[in-house]
């Protein structure tokens, strides 16, 4: 700490006035009187972590006062400043921290990891990366809706190594995005110093490589952050750009508490201890003759006396009572779904003809929908879906994308917090993986952790039967099945592709909408011309029988009636699932209950496929009725291959019928 009263960091107050000097003081503070009083609950055992920002109060402060309260920031685990200065009652961070229902994830969540629209603030999830793309999507919102916002979103040194931080600074380079990418360097990632991180001088140098503008500060010094950060926010909203900034500032406490700093040299602590931002700014004030004793005695006093207050309301609320139903019904944020019922006029169409119907007539009726993906504007997609939407909805909404899936899928959840909707074209369902972080960790989760909607749809060309091999042929569904949160749609028919689609964009929630490829010219339907929605969640049943419940869904639908039509002698009841997630088993367990036997059909490899979930839901709920045991069918344990002769044996389509006629035979 300062050895005297003199500050040893030199700042030039410009022209702030002595009351914005003393709201910087006051604004800084108090996070670090909070979090002085927070290390004590922690090793009282009243909090469950606390990830120290002690030393790094500067830039938080000067950040959020150089925003408007309605623009979007996006913090990290170490700025309490954030949530302080846009004054967020004490007691509902108290709560927060101690997993009390006043808090903002009704004790789902911890920490800083939470957002609030009403404040402003999304934060961050553990993965660290995806807050950076979906700060993306939101000044994509601002930029598109003319609002001459910034949005700023935070990350550490060790953050900028991840590739979503690329991809997101890409992004929003060649999209010219009002945001402010903001690098706290506090020296050491967990316990990792900066030169085993990155091999560079100054992390804004990487803004070059981007094209974009970028400024190295000193974090520690609050005048410099503030006004800079004021005079760059001002800039972007009137030419909307993104810039990078870089803060050199230190961590004097542990990554979290329990981490300690025993890896840090003792005489880099006492180096950086004489730099602290709160005691230099107190002593410059003093100095100046802007901040008496008798105003710090005050200041300090009323801020003692808040957050005692709110403390006592915090531990004054009841523990969270576990409700099962309260719990279930906040994964997914309900949806009124209306059913549109066109009229009779119809075409025969293809299924790829009938999802870009359906793509079309949604872009019509939701003014705020935009769909993002490669090579979707101009080129109309690798399969031609889009083709001629850029003529008809311009650009703007019809956007080409790099090839960075995880930083689309985020800028997808972006536009979404900012009231908008978004369907991204995942070029092949394969490619998912390059994404698959933002879609299970930060779409899926959203809602129930801070109630937050993800209303973003998820278009996954999928399947094999067109030799495309191990890379572009996958149905990888039961990848999202697993995981609650996420809906998951898989048509099998022009008809319930273009309805199901229209009812996924309006649903709120995340849907992954799997599109067969080797259906999309080769199935054919009478479909209505005009828009009409489906329920999610109710499957069809396409013949009624007798003798055996037959359960699939997309390609291996159209496996089951070639082999029906090719033994009328089968009495089956057919079930198309349509949805896989919700499931629709009262349909499902009413046929059973009928056949007493069943057989399921996935293109899918059989193990930890959807026929699996489906055979032990049977086993556990029509046991009693089933005169034969559950019969799965699924392609080969291997890697789909590429050359025809090994994709046809890979297939489950070969070996159907032969166990059909085993189950019926059992």
């Amino acid at each position: 700490m300062l050895t005297s009263s003199k500050s040893l960091i030199a700042y030039d107050k410009k022209n702030l006035d002595d009351k914005t000097l003393l709201q910087l003081y006051k604004n800084m503070l108090k996070p670090r009187m909070i979090e002085e009083k927070m290390l004590i609950l922690l090793r009282q055992g009243k909090i469950s972590k606390w990830f120290s920002g002690i030393g790094q109060e500067a830039i938080s402060v000067g950040v959020t006062m150089a925003m408007h309260k309605d623009e979007y920031i996006l913090p990290m685990h170490r700025n309490l400043g954030v949530f302080t200065t846009r004054e967020i009652p004490l007691h509902r961070l108290f709560s927060q921290w101690q997993g009390k229902a006043n808090g903002f994830t009704k004790g789902r969540d911890r920490s800083f990891h939470f957002g609030t629209q009403e404040f402003n603030i999304v934060g961050m999830i553990s993965h660290l990366g995806p807050q950076l793309g979906v700060a993306d999507g939101i000044a994509l919102a601002s930029l598109l809706k003319n609002k001459k916002q910034v949005t700023t979103v935070f990350t550490g040194e060790g953050g900028t190594s991840e590739g979503d931080f690329h991809e997101a600074l890409n992004v929003a380079s060649v999209w010219q995005l009002p945001v402010m990418f903001c690098i706290e360097n506090n020296g050491y990632g967990l316990s990792t110093p900066t030169n085993e991180q990155y091999h560079c001088k100054d992390l804004a140098d990487r803004g070059k490589g981007y094209g974009m503008e970028s400024f190295v500060l000193d974090g520690n010094n609050i005048i410099e952050v503030y006004t800079k950060m004021q005079k760059l926010a001002a800039s972007i909203r009137k030419r909307p750009r993104p810039i990078l900034i870089e803060f050199k500032t230190f961590r004097m406490r542990g990554h979290e508490e329990a981490s300690g700093t025993k890896y840090v040299p003792k005489a880099l602590m006492q180096e950086w201890a004489k730099k602290d931002p709160l005691e230099n700014f107190q002593a410059y004030l003093k100095e100046q003759r802007i901040l008496s004793e008798k105003q710090e005695i005050a200041i300090k006093e009323a801020i003692t006396l808040e957050i005692n207050e709110h403390l006592q309301m915090a531990f004054d609320e009841a523990p969270i009572v576990p409700n099962v139903e309260t719990e279930l019904n906040d994964v997914y944020k309900s949806f009124d779904f209306k059913a549109i019922t066109p009229d009779s006029k119809t075409a025969e169409l293809r299924l790829i003809d009938a999802i870009s119907q359906g793509l079309k007539q949604a872009m019509e009726k939701h003014d705020d929908l935009v769909i993002m993906g490669q090579d979707i504007a101009e080129y109309g997609g690798v399969f031609k879906i889009t083709e001629g939407f850029v003529n008809q909805f311009g650009k703007a909404r019809v956007r080409n994308t790099p090839i960075c899936e995880s930083a689309i899928v985020e800028a997808a959840m972006g536009l979404s917090i900012a009231g908008m909707k978004a369907v991204m074209e995942m070029q092949f369902a394969d490619f998912v993986t390059s994404g698959f972080n933002p879609v299970v960790n930060y779409l899926a989760k959203s809602h129930y952790r801070w109630n937050q909607q993800a209303d973003v749809v998820i278009r996954m060309p999928c399947g094999g039967g067109v030799a495309a091999g191990p890379f572009h042929s996958q149905t990888n569904e039961a990848w999202f099945t697993k995981t609650p949160g996420l809906k998951v749609v898989y048509p099998a028919f022009p008809y319930d592709a273009k309805g199901l689609l229209t009812t996924a964009i309006e649903d709120p929630n995340p849907v992954l909408f799997f599109e067969h490829k080797a259906l999309y010219r080769s199935i054919r339907q009478d479909v209505p011309l005009e828009y009409y929605t489906l329920p999610i969640g109710e499957a069809s049943v396409l013949r009624e029988g007798t003798a055996v419940t037959v359960i699939s869904y997309g390609a291996g639908i159209h496996w089951a009636l070639e082999t029906l039509d090719a033994n009328e002698s089968i009495s089956a009841d057919l079930i198309d699932l349509r949805s896989l997630q919700p499931l629709d088993t009262e349909t499902i367990f009413a046929s059973v209950k009928k056949t007493n036997r069943v057989i399921i059909l996935q293109e899918d490899s059989l193990f930890g496929g959807i026929g699996s979930d489906l055979s032990a839901l049977i086993m556990e709920h029509c046991f009693e009725y089933l005169d034969a045991p559950v019969k799965r069918v699924a392609s080969m344990e291997t890697p789909i291959p590429f050359v025809d002769q090994l994709e046809a044996q890979y297939m489950a389509k070969g070996r159907f019928e032969e166990a059909l006629k085993a189950v019926l035979a059992y």
